[in-house]
């Protein structure tokens, strides 16, 4: 139990840069302006909090289900309180938050709609992330193994899952759509980028490394074609890389 427990807070097996902090919740970071104010829902053992502490200087609160997950944020100096995502988001008076997030906790939650409804309410902007059940890798063990996949993002057995609704990118796409809501920004791809990016640091690839960078594709990631939005794709770009847009 308790090998689970730190596994729910941490997901330890996910990608992570070398100082050690998960390159999911840097993209996310990497999203808020600086000096925000920032609710975390589900905000976990306080990484994604400290990191937008340290790294963007936002005035940051949270709220936490389990009782573990809030003494941890306490004891690192965080101001996290106890609270149900599909419950005390109701509380909240409205634009109360620059930003509202919710770090892979959506698939987890009684109701998502109303959950996203809430957070929209709550803040100026919401920013969700969750763990894609139609990547390939998942396709493939559905196909191939024949059982519930497990992946660094899902690790858990079937029986055992927090994760009640579980989506795709497309279907959170039409539920956005279903709610009158417009996406400003998305990112699906970069962890191919991180991918390709161990291959060159294990060797495995050879120079030049040619990258296209596909902007507004029928049935991919949708994204403005921007500067702002080509500056911070590149900005993920294995080094050494050259790039083109289309």
């Amino acid at each position: 139990m308790l090998s689970r427990l730190k596994r729910d807070l941490t997901m330890a097996d996910v990608a992570r840069e070398p100082g050690g902090d998960r390159l999911d919740l840097l993209l996310v970071a990497d999203m808020v302006r600086h000096g925000a104010k920032v609710l975390d829902v589900g905000c976990g053992d306080g990484e994604l909090l400290r990191i937008l502490s340290e790294r963007r200087g936002v005035d940051g609160r949270g709220i936490e289900l389990s009782r573990e997950g809030v003494n941890e944020c306490v004891a690192k100096g965080l101001a996290v309180i106890q609270g149900d995502a599909d419950t005390d988001l109701a509380d909240y008076p409205d634009d109360a938050f620059d930003y509202v997030i919710l770090s892979q906790t959506l698939q987890a939650t009684r109701d998502p709609r109303e959950v996203l409804r809430q957070m929209l309410r709550v803040g100026k902007r919401a920013i969700v992330s969750f763990p894609n059940f139609a990547h390939w890798q998942v396709r493939l063990r559905l196909v191939f193994g024949g059982r519930m996949p497990e992946t660094p993002s899902l690790p858990y057995k079937w029986y055992d899952t927090p994760n009640i609704h579980l989506c795709s990118i497309d279907d959170f796409r039409a539920l956005c759509r279903d709610m009158g809501v417009k996406p400003e920004f998305e990112v699906c791809a970069l962890g191919d980028l991180w991918l390709i990016d161990d291959l060159c640091q294990k060797g495995l690839v050879d120079d030049p490394i040619m990258m296209t960078i596909f902007f507004g594709r029928p049935g991919g990631t949708w994204s403005p074609p921007t500067p702002e939005e080509f500056l911070h794709r590149t900005k993920h770009l294995p080094k050494g890389s050259h790039a083109m847009a289309s």
